[in-house]
């Protein structure tokens, strides 16, 4: 791993205030962003929409050469990385133990960790808890993680290994760290970003690189899917295998004509 740490790339583990109101609070943003063969990949949309999700969230904008330089100077000091993720933490700085944030300034973190390839398919499981689409934070990138963290617990204990959310008036949403597309006579469907999902990167290439529909899906249409897959930073395009209790094919043809276009096209791309 490699950690840079409001300028300064550190050698050590980097130190945070316990009075960081990223800590105390979840006060803060962030971005992940794969690194394939050393190289970053769509540096300039992750840091387009950490802009956004700061700035929706009250935080002063990002300094984005800033970070672009973090970027730099951590890859450069691994470049070796095969596959990993690069993420960067933006938080409301040192504050007092309460909602209300400091004058000191924002913490800025960037740092790099090898990771695994993500496995071809997956499996899904519907959880018991909803994402709010009336949100102060909804469509932001935030770290207040805490119901992602419960509700992929839930999954992982039925044998799944991401869990996917309704909204508060039934429709489906999103994974906990993915977005979700599925196949309804051969017509590739997304939710809207009105659900209350994020704005996924990935979510964004495969619809300007291959097309689909965005609109509102009932959460009980999910089991009507002919096929389903998931889009994230890391997962590129996932086949979904399983979707609680029910088989599917994976990769699906559809699926597996995203999943070409999606390698082809970042592989001409990265840093589209």
């Amino acid at each position: 791993m490699r950690i840079w740490l409001n300028g300064a790339l550190l050698d050590g583990a980097a130190t945070v205030s316990p009075l960081d109101h990223g800590l105390t609070t979840g006060d803060g943003v962030f971005e992940t962003i794969k690194i394939e063969n050393g190289r970053p990949f769509a540096v300039r949309r992750h840091l387009e929409r950490l802009v956004r999700s700061a700035v929706g969230l009250g935080l002063p904008t990002p300094d984005v050469a800033a970070i672009e330089d973090g970027i730099a100077t951590v890859v450069a000091a691994d470049p070796g990385i095969p596959f990993g993720r690069l993420r960067i933490t933006y938080t409301g700085g040192v504050s007092p133990l309460s909602s209300d944030r400091g004058t000191d300034g924002p913490t800025v973190l960037v740092a790099t960790q090898e990771i695994k390839r993500p496995s071809a398919t997956s499996a899904i499981v519907t959880v018991p808890w909803v994402r709010n689409e009336r949100s102060a934070v909804a469509g932001l990138k935030t770290t207040s993680y805490a119901e992602n963290v419960r509700a992929l617990a839930y999954a992982k204990d039925r044998g799944g290994s991401e869990a996917i959310f309704a909204n508060t008036v039934g429709q489906l949403c999103e994974g906990t760290g993915s977005n979700i597309f599925c196949v309804y006579d051969g017509e590739l469907v997304t939710p809207t970003l009105a659900s209350g999902a994020l704005a996924g990167v990935t979510r964004a290439l495969v619809l300007e690189w291959f097309g689909g529909t965005e609109r509102d899906v009932p959460l009980e249409q999910l089991s009507e899917a002919e096929e389903i897959f998931l889009t994230s930073t890391t997962r590129d395009i996932q086949a979904i295998h399983r979707a609680d209790d029910r088989t599917l094919p994976a990769p699906g043809t559809l699926t597996a004509q995203v999943a070409k276009i999606f390698a082809e096209r970042s592989a001409e791309h990265p840093n589209p």
